[in-house]
Parts: structure tokens; C-alpha cells; sequence
């Protein structure tokens, strides 16, 4: 029996769709290619025995600090889990140690990847056809596909230069409703933003939560890549500023820890109330939702990842190290090449932002950058990178393009800008 597309579900044939699939495996099209393209993190350090030796960790800690028998052990790693984790504990003394962020593992909710804990969100929130979330653009791609997935509308924010703030919130929450609509959250990537690479200031991550609790609104906290930047320590997210409840806040092991295990998790301390007695956090939801969809999220990649947590002292920025210091040395040969080969004022047409860490930066160019365009580049020059058109969600080329430098060496770095710049030279003069 052959099916019509037409009669399945909408979000199955949409830009957003086509841009998921595009970044996952425009690579896998070109592997000779070198790419600024997939935001993945450097392999360099990628080690199976580690894989070995944080299972043995985790397994340590099931019989010595919760006491559980071979047996249990054996169950806890092999059969079917909680829907809600095995390593919410864990996670919570991680976001206490690197983040200052202290929450009841009961509010935790282990998803297969952060962009599941994104879906379960929506999910949960979209109420009626109405319901919408408020979202930059461009914005990681992920949250359109989400939202399409749920069919909840996704309204922009307009964003200053200096990044979204309180005032471009609450702008866009009124502008909603005069719609007709009811924005129920705002998704946010505060440091080192996907495609950007833009990072928030304390004072805005401020503003933003001042709006956020008077408009009524969540705000969607995204925070893969807050320890990459320049400092140890790094800038409070907004969960870690959060008196009022009004964050929930998603993580992800995929660039700070093993990205093949695909483990992410949301915390989500708000009071559901249904009647007085009721006494649920939205995480209690989250994770009836997640049981529905996919039973529970894998307790060996769990223990894998708890394993690293426990091997590390519970902290993922100490654990990064290594990798930090190569993005930052990745991000200052990037930018130093850009310098070399489009010098300033020579009319070429061609600019760039500079983030101060993350995965990430965004390009200007003299053309519009379609996925033809990306074609042509990778055939004669041997060389990735992303149209920015797809990180706003209709398919409409831009003279923009987002530059990813995580998984490189700087050498290739060096010569990936080189033969992009051969390319920039033929495409513009065509």
C-alpha cells in the first residue's frame, strides 16, 4: 500500500523538517569535505575504555552509597527503567557544583537527548490551538521541529543587538495576545547562543525573569554550551538566578559529556495544582508524558554518564577542560584567519560577529547562502558550513551562514577558511 504525504502529518514535509535532517547528514554527503558545518563536539578526546571505567564507577556507586545487592544492581542496569532516571541525583549535585543551581532530584526528569526534554515541554504546555512559545530568530532549529511535532505555533521576539531582554519579552508576550494567542513560554540559549554564538548579560538574564514572572510566562532555559567559555566559572544561567520558579531548565550530556549516549534531562520545579490537595511539580507530568512516549530513557548510557559525574566530582566544567581550551584555541585561529583572508575594507563583503566561547559563529556574505550555493562550495572547494535560512524556519536563503569550529583541528581550520575564501572570491563575481 503506498501513502500520500499529503494526508500524513504536516510537520513531515516543512523546512523545519528538511533542515533537522539536512544538518545531520550534509557531512555524510560530502565526507571529504572539511566542515564548519555539524556542531559537534572535538573527538580528539573521545575514549572507549573511559566508556568502561564510568559503568564501573556507577556500578560501585548502586552497591556502595545506595546499598543494592548484585542483584539489584543487575536490575537497575539491565531492565526497565523509572521514567523519571536512575541519575537524577547525581545531576542535581553536578548543577549545584558547577551551576550553584540546588533542586530536589524529584524535579529532574532523564530524556533521551535534550531535544526530547524540549518536546516533552511543549507537549505539556500546549493546551489549545492558541498556545504558542516566543523564540528569537534565528534559533536553534530543534525548537521549530518541537513545536511543529506538538503544532504549537512558534512568535518571534524581536532581539536587540545586545541580545532578547526583559522589554523585548514583554513586547512580545502583549503582541501575542493582541494576535489572539496565548504565549505560554519563551525558549532561550543564553551563553554562546545556536546559530549565533551570542551570550547574555547578567543584567538581561535579570530582566528577562522580572518579565517572564509579570507576563505569566516560562522561560525554556537551553544550556549545552555554557561551560565552554573563556572562564572557569562562567555566568550565572537563569535557572541559578530563578526566585520565582519561572525557569525550567534543560541540559544536556551530548556536548559536555559522550554525545553517542544521547542522554539530556529537564528540570521543571514548578507546582502543578489541579485542586487543593494536589501537590505535583510540572516534572511529575513530565515524566508520566516521557513513560507514554518511550518507556524510560536507557539505564546503561545513564550509568555511563552518572560514572562521569562521580569520576569527576560531580563537575562537568573541571571534567572539560582539555576540550574548553581546544574550542577556545579553535575560535581564536578561526577568527584570526578570517582577518587574513578578508582583510577590513577591502570591499569584499564579508563580516562576522565575535563570541567569546561556545560552538558557534555568524557570517555576512556578499550572496545569498541557499543550499545550492552550499552545494557548489562543498563540489569545487571542499568545504561546509550552514545557511543561516535554516534557523529561521522558512526556507528563505539569507546572506547569512553560521561557522561551527568545535570539532576541528586548527590546522584544517586554517585551510577550511582558505578555500572558503576561494569560494566567497568565484561565487560573488558569478
Amino acid at each position: 500500500m503506498d501513502l500520500a504525504l499529503s494526508d500524513m502529518h504536516a510537520s513531515l514535509d516543512s523546512p523545519t523538517t528538511e533542515s533537522m535532517n539536512f544538518l545531520n547528514e550534509i557531512g555524510n554527503v560530502y565526507p571529504d569535505a572539511i566542515s564548519f558545518a555539524a556542531g559537534q563536539p572535538f573527538e580528539g578526546f573521545f575514549d572507549l575504555d573511559a566508556v568502561h571505567h564510568y559503568l564501573d564507577a556507577f556500578r560501585a556507586h548502586l552497591a556502595e552509597e545506595r546499598g543494592q545487592s548484585g542483584e539489584q544492581v543487575r536490575r537497575t542496569l539491565l531492565q526497565y527503567g523509572s521514567a523519571r532516571g536512575i541519575v537524577n541525583d547525581l545531576i542535581c549535585r553536578n548543577l549545584e557544583t558547577d551551576e550553584g543551581i540546588r533542586v530536589d532530584p524529584r524535579a529532574v526528569v532523564v530524556t533521551s537527548g535534550c531535544q526530547e526534554a524540549l518536546f516533552l515541554v511543549l507537549r505539556a504546555l500546549r493546551g489549545g490551538p492558541s498556545d504558542v512559545v516566543l523564540a528569537v530568530r534565528p534559533n536553534y532549529s530543534g525548537l521549530d521541529a518541537a513545536a511543529r511535532l506538538v503544532e504549537m505555533g512558534v512568535h518571534p521576539v524581536r532581539e536587540p543587538a545586545s541580545g532578547i531582554d526583559g522589554e523585548s519579552l514583554t513586547e512580545a508576550a502583549e503582541q501575542a495576545r493582541r494576535e489572539g494567542l496565548n504565549p505560554r513560554a519563551c525558549y532561550v540559549i543564553p551563553d554562546f547562543a545556536n546559530p549565533t554564538g551570542r551570550s547574555l548579560s547578567v543584567a538581561a538574564r535579570r530582566s528577562l525573569l522580572e518579565s517572564a514572572e509579570e507576563q505569566g510566562i516560562l522561560l525554556i532555559e537551553d544550556n549545552p554550551y555554557g561551560i565552554f567559555g573563556p572562564e572557569e566559572s562562567g555566568t550565572p544561567t537563569l535557572k541559578s538566578l530563578d526566585a520565582s520558579r519561572s525557569v525550567v531548565y534543560l541540559g544536556s550530556f551530548a556536548k559536555s559529556g559522550i554525545p553517542g549516549a544521547r542522554v539530556g534531562y529537564v528540570v521543571a520545579d514548578q507546582r502543578v495544582s489541579a485542586h487543593e490537595s494536589s501537590d505535583t511539580l510540572f516534572a511529575d507530568h513530565l515524566a508520566k508524558a516521557k513513560g507514554m512516549l518511550n518507556i524510560n530513557t536507557s539505564p546503561i548510557t545513564q550509568a555511563v554518564m552518572g560514572g562521569k559525574l562521580i569520576m569527576n566530582g560531580f563537575s562537568l566544567r573541571s571534567a572539560n577542560t582539555r576540550e574548553r581550551n581546544v574550542y577556545q584555541g579553535n575560535l581564536s585561529r578561526l577568527l584570526q584567519e578570517m582577518s587574513r583572508r578578508f582583510p577590513e575594507g577591502e570591499g569584499h563583503g564579508v563580516s562576522w560577529n565575535t563570541p567569546s566561547g561556545g560552538f558557534f559563529l555568524t557570517l555576512k556574505v556578499p550572496f545569498p547562502a541557499s543550499d545550492e550555493a552550499l552545494g557548489v562550495c562543498a563540489r569545487k572547494h571542499g568545504v561546509l558550513w550552514t545557511p543561516m535560512h535554516h534557523f529561521h524556519g522558512d526556507g528563505i536563503p539569507r546572506n547569512e551562514i553560521r561557522l561551527s569550529f568545535s570539532h576541528l583541528t586548527q590546522d584544517r581550520i586554517a585551510l577550511g577558511v582558505e578555500r572558503f575564501a576561494s569560494f566567497v572570491t568565484d561565487h560573488a563575481g558569478s
